[in-house]
């Protein structure tokens, strides 16, 4: 049976960093940052924009543009992120009960910037395999911007991470929207590559770790990591969007829009490249950074106020996070198979 996407919501902290503020932070030149990390401005959490917070405000809304009622909705599977109001905590409860979704039940998934995809096939396949199972919520919050220590270069190419919220309501039979094939990849050679070195059970929290900055994000073995990434990173992030477009029944030439995460500029459109295609069908998310997995619902959004989404178009969502994981899913936008 089918499964589309009914509506879908976002939430954009009001608090920005501009390219300049982020240039004086750095010491990066501010041309370097604005064409080459490809940074005009990213939203950063103000004092309420906790990160379940921000998920259930996105999952408001999409409710409320697919005109759903929430005890309709029989699961909620919460895509954000770890770093969240509380420790040892699942948020995709609390999700579910501030958005009232009382008839269902909720659990927490997480695949760094990959949950997006990971969870849209999750909610799919566990839709075509339980009968009671008929409308998901996927939603969440980002906010792993707290962990960047700007004085690090070595975790330069994380210096885009920004702050906000997605969701995205699925249903079975719904033929709007329909969810195709996706496909993901996982190397664990690089697991721990990037990591908080503080606060697991290696390295707990002490007074001496936290004055040392060892609570943010750092890369262990740059050098190495780097080149094993070089070899591998692009080459499975085509891979995976070639393999779900093909599954999906089409080819590379069909593909009319690509909701891809936010990497420097050049990486983008080597993507867009190789697939044949332009900046014409992709929107390069200069002005939001990289809000990890939400970047895949707001390219969806953005693309759709802007009319590149017609009836019929074949949808590509892609990702790659940190761990390392790659991840592409399939959409046919509207009511229209494509051709």
């Amino acid at each position: 049976m089918s499964v589309g996407i009914v509506s879908s919501g976002i939430y954009v902290p009001d608090t920005k960093m501009t390219s300049s503020e982020l240039a004086d932070k750095t010491g990066i030149p501010l041309e370097v940052v604005e064409n080459k990390l490809g940074i005009k401005q990213k939203p950063i959490p103000g004092p309420d924009d906790h990160t379940c917070e921000m998920g259930i405000i996105a999952a408001k809304k999409a409710i409320a543009k697919g005109n759903i009622d929430p005890k309709d909705i029989d699961l909620v599977i919460y895509i954000g992120e770890e770093h969240k109001e509380y420790p040892l905590w699942t948020a995709g409860i609390k999700l579910q009960h501030e958005v009232g979704a009382v008839n269902a039940w909720a659990y927490d998934v997480a695949l760094r910037c990959g949950t997006t995809i990971m969870a849209i096939k999750v909610a799919k396949d566990m839709m075509n395999a339980d009968d009671r199972i008929n409308t998901v919520l996927l939603a969440g919050g980002y906010r792993n911007v707290d962990f960047i220590d700007y004085n690090n270069p070595r975790t330069r190419f994380m210096y885009n991470l920004g702050a906000g919220g997605g969701a995205f309501i699925l249903k079975k039979g719904h033929e709007n929207n329909r969810v195709l094939e996706s496909t993901l990849i996982t190397d664990g050679s690089f697991s721990e590559d990037v990591v908080v070195t503080t606060g697991g059970t290696k390295n707990p929290i002490s007074k001496e770790a936290l004055d040392a900055g060892l609570y943010q994000l750092d890369v262990l073995d740059p050098v190495g990591m780097k080149e094993r990434l070089e070899q591998k990173s692009m080459q499975n992030f085509l891979k995976v969007i070639r393999d779900a477009v093909s599954r999906s029944g089409y080819q590379e030439s069909d593909i009319d829009y690509v909701a891809m995460l936010h990497m420097k500029k050049s990486a983008h459109d080597y993507v867009l490249n190789e697939l044949g295609l332009t900046n014409n069908h992709s929107i390069y998310l200069q002005e939001y950074g990289h809000i990890g997995q939400m970047d895949q619902i707001i390219s969806l959004e953005l693309a759709e106020q802007e009319g590149k989404l017609k009836n019929g178009s074949v949808v590509v969502l892609v990702s790659a996070g940190i761990g390392y994981a790659w991840g592409a899913t399939v959409v046919e936008w509207g009511n229209t198979p494509k051709g």
